[in-house]
C-alpha cells in the first residue's frame, strides 16, 4: 500500500510541477502574449476597415458602371429609334418614288416600276447595313444619284422633254450595277 501511496504522491508532485512550470511560462510570456493578442486584434480591425473601404469603393465603381451602362443603353436606344424613324421615312420616300414612276409612265408595265422600286430598296439596304462609314456614304451617294435620276426621268417625261417611253437613264443605272 505504501508503494501505491508513494506512486500517487509522486504523480501528484509531477502534476503540480508541470502546472507550476506552465504557470511560470505563462507569467514569463504574459506580456508577449498580450502583445500578440493586441496585434492580432489590431490586424483584424485594420483588415476589416480595409475590406469595408474596398467594399465601398467597389460599390461606388459598380454604381458608376451601372450609370455609364444605362446612359450608353439609353443613347443606343435613342439612336435605334431615330434609325428606325429614318428608315421608315426612306421607305415612304421610295414608295412615293414608285408612285411617281407609275404616275409619270402610265404605259409602263408594273413589273418595271417594281424593279426600279426594288433596286432603290436594295441600295437603301446596302447603305443601311454598311459597317464602315465611308462605305455608308458611298452607298448613300449611289441611292441619291439613283433617286435623282428617277425623278429627273419622270420630270422630263411629264414635261414632254423626253419622248422616250421608258425611264432610260434609270434603267441604265440599274444595268450598270
Amino acid at each position: 500500500m505504501t508503494l501505491l501511496k508513494n506512486w500517487l504522491l509522486n504523480m501528484t508532485k509531477l502534476l503540480h510541477s508541470v502546472k507550476d512550470e506552465n504557470l511560470k511560462w505563462r507569467q514569463a510570456n504574459q506580456h508577449s502574449q498580450a502583445k500578440l493578442k493586441h496585434a492580432r486584434v489590431l490586424a483584424e480591425k485594420a483588415l476589416e476597415a480595409e475590406l469595408k473601404k474596398k467594399s465601398v469603393q467597389l460599390e461606388h465603381d459598380i454604381n458608376l458602371l451601372k450609370t455609364k451602362h444605362n446612359a450608353e443603353l439609353s443613347m443606343f436606344k435613342t439612336k435605334c429609334k431615330q434609325d428606325i424613324k429614318d428608315y421608315k421615312q426612306y421607305l415612304v420616300a421610295l414608295d412615293q418614288l414608285k408612285s411617281s414612276i407609275q404616275a409619270s409612265y402610265t404605259h409602263l408595265p408594273e413589273a418595271v416600276a417594281f424593279t426600279i422600286h426594288h433596286h432603290a430598296k436594295y441600295l437603301l439596304n446596302k447603305m443601311w447595313e454598311a459597317e464602315d462609314f465611308e462605305q455608308k456614304i458611298q452607298h448613300e451617294m449611289e441611292l441619291i444619284r439613283f433617286m435623282t435620276t428617277v425623278h429627273e426621268d419622270a420630270r422630263l417625261h411629264l414635261e414632254g422633254g423626253s419622248v422616250e417611253s421608258l425611264p432610260e437613264k434609270t434603267l441604265s443605272l440599274i444595268q450598270q450595277q
